[in-house]
């Protein structure tokens, strides 16, 4: 009997306690759960980085923490429901689940988006079938703007600053993952990248978009709704 459908880029985010072993088990996000895998993925890109010219504007105080509960990247229609994530029993990050490859998966262990820090967030970049949430991550630029929808009631925006695709040989986790500035609020938006490798079952890069907090705002209010 063939096994069920899985998706690709799904593999263990082998972590245990430390923070840098953490940052490998995120580079470990990239290993697949399936054989035979043939897709292609939009991650075999050049590092974007951060292009002289483009404005950013400058960066917003830290919030309080709240948890996030939806992630809007609008100049790369991108909509998507979060879904909570920790460790499991044998010290592994939890993927988004297989059943919701439209969710991004946020690392609970670590910042909230908004409060100081790198608060973490992973995606699919795709299933077996077709692309998932994070399928156009990579084309992400430098001065647009990423959403997260808190629980309290507020909406903290994210200017991206840097967007990179990092290869196994020049891997850094601490430039990949960590906070870039002191005191400031900062965002990680993490997907597989480069080409899929048949032999190891893992993708040959990941693509990391980089994005600090630049402004605060209150959610709108859903249609019928009383003030």
């Amino acid at each position: 009997m063939s096994a069920p459908e899985r998706p690709a880029g799904t593999g263990r985010l082998l972590t245990g306690v430390a923070w840098a072993v953490l940052l490998l088990g995120l580079w470990l996000f990239g290993r697949a759960a399936t054989a035979g895998y043939s897709a292609p993925t939009t991650g075999d890109v050049a590092a974007v980085g951060r292009p002289l010219g483009v404005p950013l504007p400058p960066a917003h105080d830290p919030l309080d923490g709240a948890a996030p509960q939806r992630v809007e990247i609008p100049s790369i229609g991108i909509d998507a429901t979060v879904v909570r994530r920790g460790l499991d029993g044998e010290g592994a990050i939890e993927p988004p689940p297989f059943a919701t490859p439209g969710a991004v998966g946020w690392f609970a262990g670590g910042a909230e988006p908004g409060t100081e820090g790198a608060a973490l967030f992973v995606g699919h970049v795709d299933t077996e079938t077709k692309p998932a949430v994070f399928y156009g991550l990579s084309t992400a630029r430098p001065g647009e703007k990423v959403r997260v929808n808190r629980s309290d009631g507020k909406v903290a925006e994210f200017t991206i600053d840097d967007v990179q695709v990092f290869t196994r040989e020049r891997f850094d986790a601490q430039k990949a993952y960590g906070p870039r500035m002191d005191g400031r609020a900062e965002l990680r938006l993490i997907t597989c990248g480069g080409t899929y490798d048949r032999a190891s079952r893992s993708y040959t890069a990941n693509v990391v978009v980089s994005a600090y907090l630049t402004a605060e705002r209150t959610a709108r209010k859903s249609a019928g709704k009383s003030a």
